[in-house]
């Protein structure tokens, strides 16, 4: 993902949070917004924010490289 692809996003950065403390937020941030980037480096984070995702219908496109390991662009479809 590069910069340009973050561009018009909210971003919630939850770096340092243990899940499952980046779902929340990302969830509570979806309330008001319909374009999130999170960024998280808990391992789980992954796991937790598709689960979530999928719960709601919402889109999640995730770093599949490694420079963009740790940021979902999660959208309200």
């Amino acid at each position: 993902m590069t910069a340009a692809e973050g561009e018009g996003a909210l971003v919630i950065d939850a770096r340092g949070m243990r899940c499952p403390w980046p779902a929340l937020r990302l969830a509570r941030a979806m309330r008001g917004a319909s374009d999130i980037l999170l960024i998280a480096d808990d391992p789980q984070a992954g796991r937790e924010v598709a689960a979530l995702a999928n719960e709601h219908g919402w889109t999640v496109e995730d770093g599949a490289s490694t420079a963009n390991e740790g940021r979902w662009r999660v959208r309200r479809d």
